[in-house]
């Protein structure tokens, strides 16, 4: 499937099974949009995926029937996988595919061998320092691999790479923290500690906060509180701070997240990339506590890297006790230097052109330009715009 200079420019991107893969990927999706490329965004039926795709826009919204690997499930993982390729296969045919992008992850397999079958270009990226086990697969089967962290490449047997950093949402970048405060409905003048286990919640994280409340006292009761706790645990959690009377919002999950963390004073977070990323882009201080369980141990090197670098305090599951995390959190909310030194050290990491250069790289690879794009894009009238985008859009596709 060749992509010629005069027909229209498709590409699919496969983000889904976690926020990790799925934020990045709708940051790509954006950057193609600006530049008058049609996406389809290809996720799982996971309820977090469905979720977390409300917020986009101007794009089209593929599930694909995929199953993540887990123990005892080998049928219906394989199963899942076929059906997911044969889908791809379908849906590329019929919008004239001329690239692939995978972000890691149980659905990024099959789009890309489907890619791959009828010509596509194809692309992934990695976020972590660790690969995970699906792009360490893909690397030595797409054109380029693109990485957050340099050393990622090391581990990866790709032909060609570029270490462009994990790209976010544009919209993290705009507004102020009074501003969004307010608009979730919380006081703009009072200390916000945002506590987030990622798209699907943490309950080590949830129950280390419930043994933490006890221990708030004097100024330390004058913090606000937005727990994004997941579905299993919102309604424990909820009771919790209610029973010691600290002032919170606890959801399961939030589709506005750029809001939250522009409201936030501190951030108590696990470590994946995706999520590092953003706190960079908008300067907040973390405490970050790795998942131990994470494969090969990967959020534990993601947070190493930006506690050694001053990003970030790293505060390990197996050892974090209630009095170290408040004192932790005591230590960045009452003291303005430490937040702002650690604000210069997350500015390092902060890769602001990284949905830029992925795009870039496509298009060239494609033998198209960001410019050429752009100004085929302002050729097109309003509604012949539209015929060009895709429209927003869900669809299931077995």
């Amino acid at each position: 499937m060749t992509a010629t200079s005069s027909a229209p420019l498709h590409v699919a991107i496969a983000c889904g099974g976690t926020g990790g893969h799925l934020f990045p990927g709708l940051a790509v999706a954006e950057q193609l949009r600006a530049c008058g490329v049609a996406v389809s965004v290809l996720i799982s039926p996971k309820e977090v995926d469905q979720q977390a795709v409300r917020a986009a826009s101007g794009v089209e919204v593929a599930t694909l029937p995929a199953v993540a690997w887990q123990r005892g499930s080998r049928l219906g993982f394989f199963l899942g996988f076929f059906q997911s390729w044969r889908a791809a296969r379908r849906l590329f045919r019929s919008r004239n595919t001329a690239a692939v992008l995978a972000m890691g992850g149980f659905t990024a397999a099959p789009p890309v061998l489907a890619g791959r079958g009828l010509r596509c270009k194809t692309f992934l990226h990695e976020s972590n320092t660790i690969p995970g086990k699906a792009n360490r697969w893909l690397a030595s089967r797409v054109d380029v691999a693109f990485v957050g962290f340099p050393e990622a490449s090391r581990r990866l047997s790709a032909r060609e790479f570029a270490v462009t950093g994990t790209p976010v949402r544009a919209e993290l970048r705009r507004g102020d923290a009074a501003a969004s405060r307010m608009e979730l409905g919380l006081d703009p003048d009072r200390p916000v500690v945002l506590i987030t286990g990622g798209s699907q919640g943490a309950s080590r994280i949830n129950n280390l906060i419930l043994e933490t409340l006890p221990h708030l006292t004097g100024p330390t009761r004058n913090w606000q509180w937005l727990h994004l706790a997941g579905t299993r645990d919102v309604e424990t959690v909820r009771a919790a701070y209610a029973a010691c009377g600290v002032t919170a919002m606890v959801h399961p999950f939030l589709n506005r997240m750029p809001l939250a963390l522009r409201a936030a004073t501190v951030c108590v977070s696990r470590a994946g990339a995706s999520s590092l990323a953003e706190l960079a882009a908008v300067r907040l201080p973390a405490i970050l506590i790795p998942l131990p369980s994470a494969a090969d141990n990967h959020q534990w090197h993601n947070a190493h890297a930006y506690a050694e670098s001053g990003a970030a305090i790293l505060l390990e599951q197996p050892t974090v006790t209630p009095e170290r995390l408040v004192k932790s959190l005591q230590g960045l909310i009452e003291d303005a230097i430490a937040r702002a030194t650690m604000q210069t050290a997350l500015a390092k990491w902060d890769h602001s052109k990284a949905a830029e250069m992925i795009v870039g790289r496509i298009l060239q690879t494609l033998g198209r330009s960001v410019a050429a794009e752009k100004l085929s894009l302002e050729k097109l009238s309003g509604s012949d715009e539209e015929s060009r985008l895709m429209q927003i859009e869900s669809v299931v596709v077995v």
